[in-house]
């Protein structure tokens, strides 16, 4: 299952990642652009609704499916071949688990990211129908299952950004989002904190789990993440201050 905004350039590289599947599951938010032409290519089970919120669509979608399982990917994400295999393998085994985390491989500027705890992303998204939800926040949805997750060893492919003004916007639009649901859970952010939060995001990520080893995109991508935190609390700042 994929859902859909605006994404007519990236979609038929997810969809075409996807074709082996049973069923191929497109929700589409009332995209302005091509988006639902593409996923005609691939399937015809396409539904165009109005955006709730990331886990509210997700869920939808899932509750669309009508095969055992679900595997949900974003539309700037692909299933590797090697991915593809495996799950193949292990659904036809009738597995016990209820549901497997992913190891997402991130892909900025071309180039996959290994360190700066990037890799491997471990991502829930294949579960069994009934068994998982997307926890409702406001971003970064997750899935939660009733029951036993494991591992797999091979990689989804995430294309994440391909040029530090789309890492800007994307970071505008969801530190809004998260600074909302953090403020009307009673967060708080002074001064300190504004230092602090973005000094300690850089140093985790530059220092601490290695992201120097990726060179100069990894220095980039650290500050980047610093900046993010630092916008997110600010605007918990700002809708707080009252």
């Amino acid at each position: 299952m994929v859902i859909t905004h605006n994404e007519a350039e990236r979609l038929g590289t997810c969809l075409a990642s996807l074709t082996w599947a049973d069923e191929i599951v497109v929700v589409d938010a009332e995209s302005t652009d091509r988006t639902v032409e593409v996923a005609r290519e691939f399937t015809d089970r396409i539904m165009v609704r109005p955006w709730p919120g990331f886990a509210a669509q997700k869920n939808f979608a899932a509750d669309q499916a009508r095969h055992e399982w679900i595997l949900s990917v974003d539309a700037d994400e692909e299933v590797s071949a090697e991915l593809r295999a495996e799950i193949v393998g292990v659904l036809a085994g009738d597995p016990a688990a209820a549901g497997y985390a992913l190891p997402r491989r991130n892909i900025f500027w071309g180039r996959w990211i290994r360190h700066g705890g990037l890799y491997p992303d471990w991502q829930v998204r294949l579960f069994r129908r009934g068994r998982g939800r997307f926890v409702e926040r406001a971003v970064h949805e997750s899935v939660e299952v009733a029951g036993e997750v494991r591992r797999l060893g091979s990689p989804l492919i995430h294309r994440s950004y391909d040029s530090v003004a789309q890492f800007l916007e994307r970071a505008n639009r969801y530190s809004s989002l998260a600074a909302e649901e953090l403020a009307r859970g009673g967060a708080r952010a002074g001064p300190v904190l504004l230092v602090l939060r973005p000094l300690a995001r850089f140093a985790a990520m530059y220092l601490l789990r290695g992201g120097f080893l990726d060179g100069t995109p990894g220095f980039l991508l650290a500050g980047l993440y610093a900046y993010y935190v630092f916008i997110r609390s600010a605007k918990v700042w700002e809708a707080t201050r009252g």
